[in-house]
C-alpha cells in the first residue's frame, strides 16, 4: 500500500487521487484516535484534537485558530455507517469530476479550484455565523469536511463542460450541468437544516467554482498564487544541485559554439518535459524552449 501511495504522488496530473489519499489517511488516523481514546475512557483526547482542527463558527474563536481555515477541510464526520458513506460518496464524486477537470486543464488548475473552494466555503460560513441572526444563534457550530471544495470542483467542471455526459447507474446519460445544479439545490435547501452552516459553505464553494472558470475563460487565473505557493513549498524539499566551478579552454575560432544558456543536462530536459506535461508547452520560458530544441537535434 505504501508503494502504491508513493507511486500516486510521483505520477503527473494525478492531483485528484493525491487529494483523495490525503483525505482518507487523515480520516483513518483520526478514527484510530477516536476508537482507542474511547476504549481508554479518555474521549476528551479526540475532542481536543477535533476542536483544534475544525473551523469554529465564532469569528473570535477563529482568530485564535487561523490554521483551521485549511485543516477543517480534511476532517469528516465520525460515528456510524452514514458518516463513512458521506466521505465515500464525497471522494467518489470528486474523483469523477476531478479526473475530467484535469483532462482539460491539468492538475494545477484542479488544486487551485479545490483550495479556493475550501477558502470561500470557510469565508461564507464565518460571514453567515457572525452577521445573520439565524446563524448567529448556532455559533457553537464547527465546520468541517471537503464538501465545499468538492462542490467547487463539480461546478467548475460543469461550467467548463456543461454538456459533457456521465452515465449514472439506474438513470442513464445525464449532462453534468444538471448534476451540478442538483448539488447546488440540495445545499440551498440544507441552508436551513440541521447542517445549515455546512451547506452555506457548500454554496460558497460552488460560487467560486463558477467564478474561477469564467475568469479563466476571460484570461484571468484566480488560482495562480496557489500554484506558485505550492511550487515554492515543493522546492524547499527538493535537493539542490551542488555548484561546481570549472574552467573551459577557449575553443578554436573555426568551431561553432553553443551558448551555455541553451545547453541542458538530461535532468534539465526531464524537468522541462515534466513541466510540459503539467502545464503545457506554452508555459515554458524562451530559454527552456531553446534547450529543448537543441536537445532534439542531438
Amino acid at each position: 500500500m505504501l508503494d502504491e501511495f508513493k507511486n500516486a504522488f510521483q505520477r503527473h496530473n494525478n492531483a485528484h487521487v493525491q487529494l483523495i489519499i490525503i483525505n482518507v489517511v487523515v480520516y483513518v488516523a483520526l478514527a484510530i484516535v477516536l476508537v482507542f481514546s474511547t476504549i481508554a475512557q479518555h474521549g476528551e483526547i479526540f475532542s481536543a484534537i477535533f476542536n483544534s482542527i475544525t473551523l469554529p463558527g465564532s469569528f473570535y474563536e477563529f482568530i485564535q485558530q487561523p490554521w483551521t481555515l485549511i485543516t477543517h477541510a480534511f476532517v469528516h464526520q465520525y460515528g456510524d455507517l452514514r458518516a463513512v458513506l458521506h466521505i465515500f460518496f464525497n471522494m467518489l464524486t470528486f474523483y469523477w469530476f476531478g479526473k475530467l477537470l484535469i483532462e482539460y486543464l491539468g492538475s494545477d488548475k484542479l488544486v487551485a479550484v479545490y483550495v479556493l473552494g475550501i477558502l470561500f466555503g470557510a469565508l461564507f460560513l464565518l460571514l453567515a455565523h457572525n452577521t445573520i441572526p439565524y446563524y448567529i444563534q448556532q455559533n457553537s457550530f464547527r465546520g468541517f469536511g471537503a464538501s465545499a471544495a468538492v462542490n467547487a470542483v463539480i461546478v467548475a467542471t460543469a461550467t467548463l463542460l456543461p454538456d459533457y455526459t456521465f452515465f449514472l447507474l439506474f438513470i442513464g446519460p445525464v449532462r453534468i450541468k444538471w448534476i451540478a445544479a442538483f448539488y447546488v439545490f440540495l445545499s440551498f435547501l440544507g441552508a436551513i437544516g440541521g447542517n445549515a452552516g455546512g451547506n452555506i459553505a457548500h454554496l460558497g464553494g460552488a460560487l467560486i467554482g463558477y467564478v474561477y472558470i469564467k475568469q479563466l475563460q476571460a484570461g484571468i487565473n484566480w488560482g495562480s498564487w496557489i500554484t506558485a505557493t505550492l511550487y515554492w513549498i515543493k522546492s524547499l524539499f527538493q535537493p539542490r544541485p551542488k555548484v561546481k566551478v570549472t574552467y573551459r579552454k577557449e575553443e578554436p575560432k573555426g568551431r561553432k559554439t553553443t551558448s551555455v544558456a541553451t545547453k541542458a543536462s538530461q535532468d534539465e530536459i526531464d524537468a522541462i518535459l515534466d513541466k510540459i506535461s503539467d502545464r503545457g508547452y506554452e508555459s515554458l520560458s524562451k530559454e527552456e524552449k531553446e534547450k529543448l530544441f537543441n536537445a532534439s537535434k542531438k
